[in-house]
């Protein structure tokens, strides 16, 4: 009798477990969940089978002029082809590539195994979780780019590699660059003062205040050796003077001033690639401290269709109108 409890009991223990775990798996189901993150590249290589098109032709490379017997054998024996006579440009390649680690290495090494010099190199993440972005500015004939581009479409970490040397894109790119106000003369001391920039003076002796404040006291009997040496109220007037000219210079460039220290500031920019090294070329007079750039990021124009270019491209296709169609007059 006491074993049949007992099965009894162990019978109504094990339906109230199912019937907690059934309950638990139907509740677990209910709940949304996000979606899965993308762990292998492999999802990149099956987009491109399934995406697959048929690659137009390389660009046709220049035949170089005709050679010599001598240049011929001299070709044969050293094994050295007839250089192209194509000629290099910036070309600006925008890569989406899977978010993990060594995609960075890979895209390099493949640039650097084929003898480009990358000339910027902008990576970050997208909206996408699992996709990032690269662009590539590096300069090289069209032909040879063009297989490089091919050749790292076929990563397998790699989605699709664009090239935006012919297209209307928007190109920025960001600097940072730090300025002196106390003028180009002082700008070795400020070099040598750490990352203060504080301007010290290498041999010994009294400070340069002290010896600016020494020769003001005595400037009626200093003669031509105190006016070679500016005073203290001079030597202020002269930073909030070249103050004033680095903040005209950002705001006709329209950069603006984000740090403002007692010998230097720090200036801020966003513009094209054309438009930073003109402002650098300007500043360079006051003397530059410290400068850093981002690098090129470009991303394609909207393109725009206006009623009058719609009208044009019918008049392109209808060709000659007949005169006899036209009101008179």
């Amino acid at each position: 009798m006491a074993t049949l409890f007992a099965l009894r009991a162990r019978a109504a223990s094990r339906n109230v477990s199912c019937r907690l775990f059934s309950s638990s798996v139907r509740l677990a189901n209910e709940i949304p969940k996000p979606p899965k993150p993308i762990d292998d590249s492999t999802s990149a290589l099956d987009y491109k089978r399934s995406h697959k098109v048929r690659p137009p032709p390389l660009p046709a490379m220049d035949l170089p002029r005709p050679i010599s017997a001598e240049e011929a054998v001299t070709n044969i024996l050293y094994n050295t082809p007839p250089p192209s006579l194509q000629p290099f440009k910036k070309h600006i390649l925008n890569c989406l590539v899977q978010n993990e680690p060594g995609v960075l290495s890979r895209v390099s090494g493949i640039l650097a195994g084929r003898g480009f010099n990358i000339d910027s190199l902008v990576v970050c993440r997208t909206e996408i979780r699992d996709l990032s972005r690269m662009c590539i500015v590096l300069s090289g004939q069209d032909g040879v780019v063009e297989q490089a581009r091919r050749q790292l479409e076929d990563l397998v970490p790699v989605w699709a590699v664009l090239d935006y040397t012919e297209t209307r894109t928007i190109s920025r790119e960001l600097l940072l660059v730090k300025v002196s106000i106390l003028g180009p003369e002082y700008l070795e001391d400020q070099l040598a003062g750490g990352p203060s920039h504080d301007p010290r003076v290498a041999h010994e002796g009294p400070s340069k205040m002290d010896r600016e404040t020494t020769l003001a006291q005595h400037f009626e009997h200093s003669g031509e050796e105190g006016a070679l040496v500016m005073t203290p109220s001079q030597a202020l007037r002269s930073k909030h003077q070249h103050l004033q000219s680095i903040s005209t210079l950002a705001g006709q460039f329209g950069a603006k001033i984000v740090d403002v220290s007692e010998n230097s500031v720090i200036v801020e920019m966003t513009a094209k690639t054309s438009r930073v090294e003109a402002f650098l070329q300007l500043v360079k007079p006051f003397g530059i401290l410290e400068a850093a750039r981002t690098g090129l990021m470009a991303m394609p124009r909207t393109p725009i269709n206006t009623p009058g270019d719609e009208e044009d491209s019918v008049m392109d296709v209808g060709g000659a109108v007949d005169a006899s169609l036209l009101p008179p007059g």
